[in-house]
């Protein structure tokens, strides 16, 4: 993400929210393994597991936009509140960023 922005491409993270996420019924797999490994959830204070993950995308600096999808009106108003709520603070994307570091969840040529 952060290499395709330096060198001037517009960056839009598809799927980014929902996609392998710990919401209910995708309790599975690695993503999820993960999640549990790292404790995320004991910094949701008060958020939803997807408020969350939307925030702490929309919180990467070098994102440009991204595509979050629903047939449910209730997921969608969800989305966009959680979106107006906007980036999460810097010191907790700074910390989840630790944690999913600790597990071997760094891109490539990523610093913390």
């Amino acid at each position: 993400i952060s290499e395709a922005a330096r060198m001037g491409a517009g960056v839009v993270i598809r799927g980014g929210v929902a996609k392998g996420g710990p919401s209910e019924g995708k309790q599975e797999g690695e993503f999820w393994r993960i999640w549990q490994q790292v404790e995320l959830d004991d910094l949701l204070d008060g958020m939803s597991r997807m408020e969350f993950i939307l925030r702490f995308t929309l919180t990467h600096p070098d994102l440009h936009t991204t595509i979050v999808g629903t047939i449910n009106e209730e997921h969608l108003k969800a989305n966009v509140e959680a979106a107006r709520k906007g980036h999460l603070v810097p010191d907790l994307y700074a910390e989840a960023k630790r944690r999913l570091a600790l597990a071997g969840m760094v891109p490539k040529g990523s610093s913390l």
